[in-house]
């Protein structure tokens, strides 16, 4: 019986590398968003919590029918007399009330183990809801229930209509088990919880401020800002602007970041700005930084798809051109790798605009995390 249960969990953990890669980027940016960083142990519970929803439902589905077009179930598919699987246990065993050694037959009654996998299927549920997100009782039942519902749901409507009929049986005795093995785990969570740090107060005496911005950070504020700033230069483009790359950069890189105390859409959202530490002005600051970093470094590969501009030119001109274009792509790329590796805050274009990025975390923000880590509250 279980060997059954390695193939769906060989499968879930074959899969999970794909679902972490698709989950990262929003738990990035939720991260950042709610809590300033991002802290490993929080990643760590988050993620295993991604790994164990993926084994419990590829437990619960696997193994599929060998055709979208399976035949329809030949007996009732529902199960709705609950405690039926006592029954079904008393009428497979062989157990002797008066003879305890009779009683480990019971390891080998597939009712009886049913009824132990079903229940330990959603004890690690129960211990992230205690220990994660710190709900009550109540409504660790409640969303331990609704958990095992989604399955019994998923399972009779053949994953909502993928397969023509059913496959498995909609048990009501499932929904019971699953539910009380909800509440072990929250029991669980409670008794371990003396034993690991508590979660509401991991953030105690960071200093969000202090902080270095990483450059995953940076590179997910550029993410968000390059799929804004394609919305706006497609826009100009399509109306035949021939200047659509250097006014679209210039407006949402430049004007918005010096209207907005140093923020883009994506710094926003990852709670990131620019801040100037010389002497100019700040729209002179990002004027020199993204005058550098986009209308110089990015620019140059924009002229060299206007065919108008370079197409007068011999072939050996443009082949010089293109040369000096990829040794410029080529030192950028090194001092990149370089920073990155020497954790080095500042790229070149940043040291001549002397700006720099710092952690956006409301000063209201802050006072309220003080407060609730106090002493007195805790």
């Amino acid at each position: 019986m279980f060997h059954s249960y390695f193939f769906p969990i060989s499968y879930a953990f074959m899969m999970f590398p794909i679902a972490a890669l698709v989950f990262t980027l929003p738990f990035l940016i939720v991260q950042y968003r709610r809590h300033g960083y991002i802290h490993k142990l929080r990643a760590l519970i988050l993620y295993l919590l991604l790994l164990y929803l993926m084994n419990a439902y590829f437990l619960v589905l696997l193994p599929f029918p060998s055709s979208r077009h399976n035949a329809a179930p030949s007996g009732s598919i529902v199960q709705f007399i609950p405690l039926q699987f006592i029954q079904d246990i008393v009428d497979g065993s062989s157990i002797i009330p008066e003879q305890i050694s009779t009683y480990w037959s019971l390891l080998r009654e597939p009712a009886f183990l049913q009824v132990i996998f079903n229940v330990a299927l959603t004890v690690p549920f129960g211990m992230f809801l205690g220990y994660y997100f710190r709900t009550r009782w109540v409504v660790c039942i409640l969303l331990s229930f609704a958990f095992s519902l989604s399955f019994e749901i998923t399972q009779i409507t053949g994953i909502y209509g993928f397969f023509d009929h059913p496959y498995r049986l909609f048990d009501v005795d499932d929904l019971i088990t699953n539910t009380i093995g909800g509440i072990f785990g929250f029991r669980i969570s409670i008794w371990i919880s003396g034993l690991l740090p508590r979660i509401e107060q991991l953030d105690t005496n960071i200093d969000r401020a202090a902080k270095r911005v990483s450059y995953t950070r940076r590179g997910i504020a550029f993410l968000i800002d390059s799929m804004v700033w394609s919305i706006g230069f497609g826009v100009l483009f399509g109306f035949d602007i021939k200047a659509a790359f250097w006014i679209v950069t210039g407006i949402y890189f430049m004007l918005v970041p010096a209207l907005t105390g140093g923020r883009t859409l994506g710094k926003w959202m990852v709670r990131i700005r620019v801040k100037s530490s010389g002497n100019l002005a700040f729209f002179w600051a990002l004027m020199i930084r993204y005058g550098l970093l986009y209308w110089v470094l990015l620019g140059i590969h924009a002229l060299l798809l206007d065919s108008a501009l370079l197409g007068h030119l011999s072939s050996v001109w443009n082949m010089l051109i293109h040369l000096f274009v990829l040794l410029i792509d080529l030192a950028f790329f090194i001092h990149l790798v370089i920073s990155i590796f020497k954790k080095e805050t500042q790229l070149m274009y940043e040291k001549l605009s002397r700006t720099s990025h710092v952690i956006s975390w409301p000063e209201k923000r802050l006072q309220s995390d003080v407060s609730s880590n106090s002493p007195v509250e805790s």
